[in-house]
């Protein structure tokens, strides 16, 4: 079965509008297109319930409802209870919040933290900050030449039983390699710690199944994953009772408000559900009288989605790695990486980026807030790198368009 990528592409108002006619979108790494089903719930939201959710009347009662229901289908779909799943304004800050919370556990009984120098700044920063305030922090880092993290430079920094938590990336997005997240979080496990995976990167290209991950917590944004802007963290309730709350005290029993200092975004929430009601959509229209739960539907389309990104990334990566004035950042095989693509030049990057865009390529240039590997890998962060990034609504024709631009501008 191979996905049906006109079917994909007519869920996307993008595709019909003037504006981007003749354009192909190679920045989806900072955000992808919004599907239809989004932009419905958040019009109605917005039309017909704008008001205080859960009082007593109609309105508010339905407000409530698709808030209660986007929680619910997001959590079936990624094999979680509806509680384990929460929103705030973005990932960073949901990031920032469980670093207070974690600051807090490790100053009443003793601890450190792992963080990685593969991460985006925003699952690096806030945990290494920690240090300020006496907590001990560990580096896991990457190699030099690849950007890859090793396991076996993990198990030291784990060997003394005093970590809380490991923090580290599904992957990079700018190194893009897949790390084996179920393998470091078993490792984690047996050393007493948490684990925080940071799916920003990952999850555009397929929701997580977090029983085979095995993370305590997992976050993305769900403006990268065909929704609105959102940050949405799974939290396990384990860690969820381990760690102290950072909410209203009178709303510290509930999980899905204990790490919610402010109230969400109503509209936006509601509208999450959209996000389902797309993987659904997607599972109908490839598997007619499909009668898979929500996980296996997850699951199911996930593959198809994989399976289409990686037989147009592999000759993408190819072209790339065959050119001697570029270095490819990254594996070259398309199986072990998410098609976020990034190459540093002998020059600076963001005008590369403005000279595809003349011949209808977006994309972009610049450090994308990966300055620690990218300084890592010793690469000019001056100049940036060009990122190239897709996702399944990607077509074959528009990575030939993509390689004929980058011969003609590089």
């Amino acid at each position: 079965m191979v996905l049906d990528v006109d079917f994909v592409r007519s869920q996307f108002p993008a595709f019909k509008s003037a504006g981007l006619a003749g354009q192909a979108f190679f920045e989806n790494a900072g955000g992808s297109y919004t599907c239809g089903a989004v932009i419905d719930r958040l019009t109605r939201f917005y039309t017909d319930r704008k008001v205080q959710p859960y009082a007593p009347y109609e309105a508010s009662a339905l407000a409530g409802a698709e808030m209660d229901e986007a929680r619910a289908r997001l959590a079936a779909m990624m094999g979680v209870e509806a509680d384990e799943v929460s929103f705030g304004p973005s990932t960073s800050a949901n990031t920032y919040v469980l670093a207070q919370a974690l600051r807090r556990l490790i100053t009443d009984t003793g601890g450190a933290v792992v963080v990685t120098n593969q991460d985006h700044e925003a699952n690096s920063g806030v945990w290494r900050r920690l240090a300020e305030d006496g907590v001990e922090v560990r580096e896991w880092k990457v190699d030099p030449q690849t950007g890859h993290l090793d396991l076996g430079a993990l198990q030291p920094l784990l060997a003394d039983g005093a970590v809380r938590m490991v923090c580290f990336p599904h992957c990079s997005n700018v190194v893009a390699e897949l790390n084996p997240v179920a393998e470091i979080c078993a490792m984690a496990r047996a050393a007493g710690a948490f684990t925080c995976v940071d799916g920003v990167s990952y999850a555009p290209h397929g929701f997580p199944d977090m029983t085979a991950l095995g993370a305590d917590i997992y976050l993305f944004s769900a403006y990268k994953t065909y929704g609105p802007h959102q940050g949405i963290m799974v939290m396990r309730r384990a860690v969820g009772a381990a760690l102290p709350a950072q909410c209203h005290y009178f709303n510290a029993d509930t999980l899905y408000k204990r790490f919610t200092p402010a109230g969400p975004d109503h509209a936006q929430v509601a509208a999450c559900a959209g996000m389902a009601d797309y993987i659904d959509a997607l599972y109908a229209h490839h598997i007619p009288g499909g009668t898979a739960g929500p996980l296996a539907r997850n699951n199911a389309v996930h593959d198809l989605m994989r399976a289409h990104e990686v037989r147009l990334l592999q000759p993408l990566l190819d072209h790339l790695a065959a050119r001697n004035d570029l270095r490819l950042i990254g594996p070259r095989d398309a199986g072990r990486r998410a098609p976020t693509v990034a190459v540093a030049l002998d020059r600076a990057a963001e005008p590369v980026a403005a000279e595809l865009a003349k011949h209808g390529i977006m994309a972009g240039g610049g450090d994308f807030y990966a300055v620690r590997p990218l300084q890592a890998m010793g690469v000019d962060v001056a100049q940036g790198v060009l990122r190239l990034s897709f996702v399944h609504y990607t077509t074959e024709a528009e990575v030939t368009r993509l390689v004929a631009a980058l011969d003609a501008v590089l």
